[in-house]
């Protein structure tokens, strides 16, 4: 037992290192009379310890702490992913002027971001149902202080509080859920739970557990009709949470979902392809009925938005739309495209929220109607900005087209014709409100008194960062696919 704690222990790196981050901050938060970034300079300097320890663990596929958790490739690459949206979510809160006002506190801030990355961590790579849910609700926690934490805003505490009441409501309806299964199966090992289901026949029981799983993961992916908390809560937070939860928090929570349902609920047929077990549970039908409302609700709930939060919030509920159709799938095919999905949505959604948060801090607006004119004032951003919005609508040729181009060809591949041609029109409903988002900036003249806006060379260092991988993917895109088909691999099949 010693022996394999203190291998456990070995591949648990990286996550000790955002366990010592977190302590570091609260320790020099302490001893430091002056109120710095210190807080956000450690928890930077971990996340690139954290890239170097999860490159020095590529290739290994091992269990740890007695199955509770696994190092594989699949985790792996989501733990990348985390760990660059991380890095730039601490880059713009540095300059986010909505937190100046609490630098007396801001240390505070990055610890709980980095419980935020903690909890993260675990939720890709978990394979215990208990460990799951503790991952989940450190993810939770966390996240519901950060939406609140410029707290003089009476609109931050209100989406505080819906936040946690709806949160902890999903929680319960979750590990309801999962004590349901435990009862049935006799475990709460996903593996032992997949064998568990080849053997017996569905019940509603099951059928009812299987539907209380979903409704607790979905509310954190935010699918219809999960999604109610996301518009205030994404409205009222600080913008760099708004980002972190869009895009770091979702790819969690479907990574942790891929992996629940791939492990415990596909098998082989002689042919060697995937089936459903137990026989009976239409669980890719249910899946492809919310991916499908939650791509025309929040596509046509964007429509209306005038706050650009707003409506970058009923766009990220889309996109998880999008996403859940190679959830949907579950073939190798369909999996891979959701984690090329998942890489191209980090640069271009992350791109999206900078310029806003950009916006925000100089013009002291989120209404899309006060970005009249800045095409003309700031031409750099508001291009930077347009290309982000194309890359979201999926247009060529950005990382967008692509991303939606092997999503949608997994679909089809797999039969699911209704389900791409809803998303198809859902497409073309998105490209007029990310479109009236340029047509703002560059068909209208700004007002004579108003003069060129100017950023800093740090920013524009981070915003040509961002708009890079949107780009050049768009063109060429084979070294992404290549280390996807590397990480494709789960522990245990």
């Amino acid at each position: 037992m010693t022996e394999h704690i203190l291998e456990s222990i070995g591949l648990f790196i990286p996550e000790i290192i955002l366990v010592a981050a977190f302590c570091a901050i609260i320790i020099f938060d302490l001893l430091l009379k002056k109120r710095t970034q210190v807080g956000g300079w450690i928890l930077l300097a971990a996340l690139l310890l954290c890239g170097i320890a999860l490159a020095a663990q590529w290739g290994i596929s091992s269990s740890a702490f007695f199955e509770m958790i696994v190092i594989d490739p699949f985790a792996l690459f989501f733990k990348f992913l985390l760990v660059v949206s991380g890095v730039f979510i601490i880059l713009f809160s540095m300059q986010n002027e909505e937190l100046m006002p609490y630098k007396s506190r801001i240390s505070e801030y990055y610890m709980l971001i980095s419980g935020m990355m903690l909890g993260m961590f675990l939720m890709v790579s978990s394979t215990n149902l208990l460990m799951m849910y503790l991952a989940f609700e450190m993810t939770s926690i966390s996240s519901y202080v950060l939406v609140g934490f410029t707290k003089k805003s009476i609109r931050s505490a209100e989406s505080s509080v819906k936040y946690i009441i709806f949160g902890s409501v999903s929680s319960g309806i979750l590990i309801y859920g999962i004590s349901l299964i435990y009862g049935l199966t006799g475990s709460l090992n996903i593996f032992e739970i997949g064998a568990a289901m080849s053997a017996m026949e569905s019940t509603p029981v099951f059928s009812m557990a299987l539907l209380m799983v979903v409704t607790g993961i979905g509310f954190k992916i935010a699918i219809v009709p999960f999604h109610f908390w996301a518009p205030d809560v994404y409205e009222g937070a600080p913008i760099t949470i708004t980002a972190l939860l869009a895009v770091a928090s979702e790819i969690a929570a479907i990574t942790m979902l891929i992996r629940f349902f791939r492990i415990s609920f596909t098998g082989e047929d002689a042919s060697g392809s995937f089936i459903m077990i137990p026989e009976g549970i239409r669980w890719d039908m249910l899946l492809a009925i919310l991916a499908a409302a939650t791509m025309i609700l929040g596509n046509l709930s964007a429509l209306w938005q005038d706050n650009i939060k707003r409506m970058l919030a009923y766009s990220s509920i889309a996109h998880a739309g999008y996403i859940m159709m190679g959830v949907v799938v579950m073939t190798d095919q369909g999996i891979s495209a959701v984690m090329l999905y998942a890489f191209m949505y980090l640069f271009m959604n992350l791109g999206a929220f900078y310029v806003a948060m950009l916006f925000s801090n100089k013009f002291h607006t989120e209404s899309i109607e006060a970005y009249k004119g800045l095409g003309y004032r700031t031409p750099f951003a508001a291009i930077a900005f347009t290309v982000f919005l194309v890359s979201l609508t999926g247009l060529p040729p950005t990382a967008g087209f692509i991303a939606k181009l092997y999503i949608f060809g997994a679909a089809v591949n797999a039969g699911w014709i209704w389900l791409v041609l809803i998303a198809g029109v859902m497409t073309i409903v998105s490209l007029f409100y990310y479109i009236r988002v340029a047509r703002n900036m560059f068909l209208y003249k700004p007002d004579e008194s108003a003069g060129p806006v100017r950023f800093d060379n740090a920013t524009l260092a981070v915003l040509v960062l961002l708009l890079a991988p949107v780009l050049v993917l768009g063109l060429y895109f084979t070294p992404v696919l290549e280390f996807i088909q590397h990480s494709l691999a789960m522990y245990g099949m």
